[in-house]
């Protein structure tokens, strides 16, 4: 089974331990970071990521007690950068306000990388997407009088390119 189809598996099999945690990771719930679950990392699929700030967090049952597979992996995790906070399922249901105060810390403590635009194609300067987004809008005419009367509309209510904000804001 490729690491994808296992963690498709594991997403519809989550444990009640993981649906407790995702339900306070999940849309930038904590910490407005943004977490994914079951993720594919090589060989590996963890239970949660936040690629921004390189965190990973395991849940982990009695089966993993001092496990020699876990620590290869933790090694491996952490040569790609990452940072693994192993968490006990029992630690979850009897301090769910300390393990997420600790989440919290982890975040913290893990710079998060500036957000940078990708570099410019064909020699323009890049502009962030919100200005390229507004850019693209139909320009607004000063005035419907200034239109040929095909566009201008025949009745109110009816949308044409000349009453259709633009989110820009006359002077």
């Amino acid at each position: 089974m490729t690491p994808i189809a296992f963690a498709k598996t594991l997403r519809a099999a989550q444990t009640d331990t993981e649906a407790t945690i995702w339900q306070h990771l999940r849309e930038r719930r904590l910490g407005e970071a943004k977490f994914k679950r079951q993720q594919p990392l090589g060989k590996y699929v963890v239970d949660f990521v936040c690629f921004e700030r390189r965190l990973i967090v395991e849940l982990d049952g009695g089966q993993h007690n001092g496990s020699a597979h876990d620590e290869v992996r933790d090694d491996w995790l952490r040569a790609q950068g990452f940072v693994v906070e192993r968490l006990w399922n029992n630690e979850v249901r009897q301090n769910l306000p300390g393990v997420l105060t600790r989440i919290l810390e982890r975040l913290a403590a893990q710079p998060s990388p500036s957000l940078s635009l990708p570099p410019p194609r064909g020699g323009r300067e890049a502009s962030p997407p919100s200005v390229r987004a507004l850019s693209a809008l139909p320009k607004s005419p000063r005035s419907k009088a200034s239109l040929p009367e095909r566009e201008r509309g025949g009745s109110e209510g009816v949308a044409t390119r000349a009453n259709i904000p633009t989110g820009r804001q006359k002077n």
